[in-house]
């Protein structure tokens, strides 16, 4: 289930035609209970959803190559280091060594662009 979007402003993420259905994910850094982390973006049967780029049984980043997240189905998300698979839409563990699922980061879409939303635990990284 895709977390509801908090009252906070939206930063801009992208474009949305920059996520396609099953595509390259979109990369972006976060602050995640005071760490630097990434996290990405991707779109899934027409929603945009996105995620930190860690995977629940090991913190260590999932993508198999540069922002590639999906198998080669196009159905699931892939951690390439022990091959548990995340449901796109959900975020949840369904195959694999994994504990829970991945945390989702909400999403917002308005005008042709794609936002993300901050919270308590998830701030925007300041340069």
């Amino acid at each position: 289930m895709q977390i509801p979007v908090p009252d906070t402003p939206g930063i801009a993420l992208c474009n949305s035609t920059d996520l396609l259905d099953s595509g390259l994910a979109v990369p972006f850094d976060v602050i995640y209970c005071g760490q630097t982390c990434y996290a990405f973006a991707i779109r899934y049967a027409g929603k945009a959803y996105a995620y930190l780029n860690r995977c629940s049984h090991v913190p260590m980043e999932m993508d198999y190559q540069p922002n590639r997240f999906f198998d080669l189905t196009g159905h699931w998300l892939i951690c390439a280091t022990h091959g548990a698979m995340y449901s796109p839409q959900t975020g949840m563990c369904r195959t694999g060594p994994c504990r829970g699922g991945l945390v989702s980061i909400a999403l917002t879409e308005s005008d042709g662009v794609v936002h993300w939303h901050t919270s308590p635990h998830l701030q925007s990284v300041v340069f």
